[in-house]
């Protein structure tokens, strides 16, 4: 017998894997058996700047990225 997570012992809806929350798209979840990518049902939540989607950039924008400090180049 494996061990099970909280929810999966008191049967609770709930998702393992990692919802990554887009600016212009639908959210999408890590986990390939995830039914409802919706936030209430997983634990693990992050924007999609930190996997290096760049759909939050500025329309026009050559920047790569922007931090919390500001726009950072694109190298090369």
């Amino acid at each position: 017998m494996g061990v099970r997570c909280r929810e999966c012992e008191a049967g609770l809806q709930h998702c393992h894997g990692t919802l990554i929350r887009h600016a212009l798209w639908r959210s999408e979840c890590t986990d390939e058996d995830c039914t409802t990518p919706e936030v209430i049902v997983h634990t693990l939540v992050i924007d999609c700047d930190v996997v290096g989607c760049e759909c939050t950039q500025p329309i026009g924008s050559d920047a790569a990225f922007t931090s919390s400090t500001g726009s950072a180049a694109r190298s090369g």
